[in-house]
């Protein structure tokens, strides 16, 4: 069984000093993009596109597959400026047969 307590292994564990690689005067001269796990700004500006392409998407299934509940049409639909008349239901009082 190896020990880790004694002054040559402790370093041999310790970590060699960072040195940046070399970098050829020749060569391409790149930079790493900042990123948070892997995640860039790009990336994350392409999914939260996708992803609110499909939030739009589901709202406004939601809304069109619930516009005929009475609760949905009076206390959402018909708060929208150019929907209010138009979904308005009511009867007129000489068609009302009650």
């Amino acid at each position: 069984m190896p020990v880790y307590n004694s002054p040559h292994a402790q370093n041999l564990l310790k970590r060699a000093s960072y040195s940046p690689p070399y970098r050829s005067p020749y060569g391409p001269q790149y930079t790493i993009a900042t990123h948070w796990h892997g995640i860039t700004l790009p990336k994350l500006t392409k999914a939260g596109t996708i992803a609110g392409g499909f939030g739009v998407a589901a709202g406004l299934f939601a809304v069109f597959f619930f516009g005929e509940v009475p609760r949905v049409r009076k206390d959402i639909l018909q708060r929208l400026p150019f929907f209010d008349k138009y979904l308005d239901r009511t009867v007129a009082p000489e068609d009302n047969p009650f």
